[in-house]
């Protein structure tokens, strides 16, 4: 409790709840995740409580007593509030159910705390019959009002036009005294029931007006009220009853009726004990109620944060699942299949001459040296074969890996949200890549050359390297990179193991073993690096949706440390 305060805060509780309110406006829950919604609202409303209410409520204790009027359609808030003060200051009816603009009327010396933009800082104050508007507070003073309280004439709270409902809940969120105005003929309606548990909870200050009350049936319905009051946990509430009367020519009530309520209040403001009370109640309700929102929030923190990593990693494995595939489909024969397979067959001849290895070596050795010099290179179109396949292989993977990740996406309500806002079809690769794709290919088969050139270069190789030529050379440094024989069936098979062999049995005989496994196992790596690169960068398509929603993955430990931060404030406040 803050019951040993008196004009100012402990200045630690102030400057925690500071430090929530700037924090807590600027923070986001942008995915679409079960209950973000609800989230959002709430922390929204702590963000308007904490900067209508309670920061400057806990700067000053002693200000005047903020009461909202509050209730139902038609229940006669306006009336009341005319009637209470002895003339009409706020305008019973005129616009409803359109844009309705709240009314604060006050004591002349008690209006420059209300007209300064400590107290509802959103709502723009304006002054006299001037016309407002959406977001404008009507600010009028009177001296039938008592000093140190003010009534705040309140939108409906279930008015049809949304903003008055979420402008009717923000104001009682700001209140000192909740004055609740109800009907005998709608006091079991559920929305104001609704907010009247929801004053329960937090422990505000709540007094009761029964307006309309027909004499035969007072009795009853007053009874049933203080009932249903006692069952939720509001029995100490003050409840008034106001008989159903002639309105007057100047649209107020009777004064003997509303004489009970008006005395109430009018002792209120006179009381300064009772008067903080009332403030030390309310605020120390709201400031418990901390206690669940802010966990709550830091739960909801929690789900967008793992809904990110849920989509995160679906992207990272759906295109690391797509690496794989490229790199299974370079040992699994896939690569030597039809147009590959008819290029080596020209390159190196027919399959029977596979019996005589040690002799294709020469004769392969001299149909490479024809292209060293100048005559056509029967490689040249087993090259492009091999790097179109590759190509394409690169293209189907993120083809598919984008699918993939669509199809898990638009299960999950975050990602689906974030796909719907992308407006890009995402389902397949970049149009670009295969355009990135051949010169990835291109990029690689010359550095396959410049590997080839620089293990070439030594006094062991230099001769048999020569009569190879650079480009011969690579292109048997590819095909070992490539070739084998899982996944191949019937002739198939001899192609693949004799193109195997023989371009083995070639770089051999160049290179020697151990510096042939060197260099298939380094082209192999250099090309899986480039093919990674373009898959994170389709990859990042999706990824840059989840970096733009800008989740903050500090906001649910943040939360739960300003939640034990306010509670050991409170603690030492008391």
């Amino acid at each position: 409790m803050l019951e040993n305060v008196t004009t100012a805060a402990p200045a630690r509780l102030l400057g925690t709840l500071e430090e929530l309110r700037a924090r807590a406006a600027a923070a986001r829950l942008p995915l679409e995740i079960d209950g973000a919604d609800r989230a959002r609202d709430q922390l929204r409303g702590t963000v308007s409580q904490l900067e209508d209410y309670v920061l400057p409520r806990l700067s000053q204790l002693e200000a005047p007593l903020l009461a909202v009027v509050g209730g139902p359609t038609g229940a006669g808030k306006s009336t009341l509030v005319n009637s209470i003060a002895g003339r009409q200051v706020s305008a019973p009816g005129v616009l409803r159910p359109t844009t309705r603009v709240p009314v604060l009327v006050c004591h002349p010396a008690d209006e420059e705390w209300f007209s300064s933009r400590r107290v509802l800082p959103g709502l723009l104050r304006i002054s006299g019959s001037t016309d407002g508007g959406a977001g404008d507070l009507q600010l009028r003073h009177d001296r039938a009002v008592p000093r140190g309280l003010a009534l705040l004439d309140a939108p409906d709270i279930d008015s049809i036009v949304t903003r008055n409902r979420q402008l009717a809940a923000e104001l009682l969120a700001a209140a000192d005294l909740w004055i609740f105005v109800t009907t005998a003929a709608r006091y079991a309606d559920a929305v104001p029931w609704d907010l009247l548990i929801s004053a329960q909870e937090r422990n505000a200050a709540v007094a009761v007006v029964l307006d309309r009350v027909p004499a035969k049936a007072a009795n009853e319905v007053v009874t049933h009220l203080a009932a249903l009051l006692s069952d939720h946990g509001l029995g100490d509430s003050p409840l008034f009853v106001v008989p159903e009367s002639p309105i007057g020519a100047q649209g107020m009530l009777p004064r003997k009726v509303v004489e009970p309520l008006r005395g109430w209040l009018h002792s209120l403001a006179a009381d300064l004990v009772e008067r903080q009370r009332v403030v030390r109640r309310t605020l120390d309700g709201v400031l418990a109620s901390l206690d669940s929102r802010l966990l709550d929030l830091a739960g909801a923190a929690d789900g967008q944060v793992r809904a990110v990593g849920m989509l995160r990693t679906q992207v990272e494995t759906a295109y690391h699942t797509a690496l794989q595939e490229v790199e299974a489909a370079f040992t699994d024969g896939s690569l030597l299949r039809g147009e590959v397979l008819a290029r080596w067959q020209e390159f190196v001849g027919t399959p029977e001459v596979f019996k005589s290895l040690q002799n294709r070596v020469g004769r392969i050795r001299d149909r490479i040296g024809a292209a060293v010099r100048g005559q056509p290179q029967p490689g040249a179109s087993l090259q492009v074969a091999l790097g179109a396949g590759v190509e394409a292989l690169i293209v189907n993977a993120a083809d598919h890996a984008a699918e993939t990740t669509i199809e898990l996406w638009r299960a999950h309500p975050a990602g689906a949200a974030l796909l719907s806002r992308a407006g890009a079809d995402l389902g397949r690769s970049n149009p670009d890549l295969p355009e990135r794709a051949a010169a990835a290919v291109h990029a690689w088969q010359a550095y396959v050359r410049d590997l080839v050139r620089s293990q070439g270069m030594s006094k062991r190789a230099t001769a048999r390297f020569l009569s190879f030529g650079i480009n011969g050379v690579a292109l048997l440094v590819m095909l070992a990179v490539f070739a084998s024989t899982a996944g191949l069936t019937g002739t198939e098979v001899g192609v693949a193991a004799g193109s195997s062999a023989l371009s083995h049995k070639l770089l051999e005989a160049i290179f020697g073993d151990q510096a042939v496994r060197s260099l298939a196992a380094d082209a192999r790596k250099n090309l899986v690096q480039r093919i990674d690169d373009i898959l994170a960068d389709e990859a990042r398509r999706f990824t840059a949706l989840l970096d733009g929603a800008k989740v903050d993955p500090n906001l649910p430990a943040w939360l739960r440390g300003q939640h034990a931060a306010i509670n050991e404030a409170r603690a030492e406040a008391r």
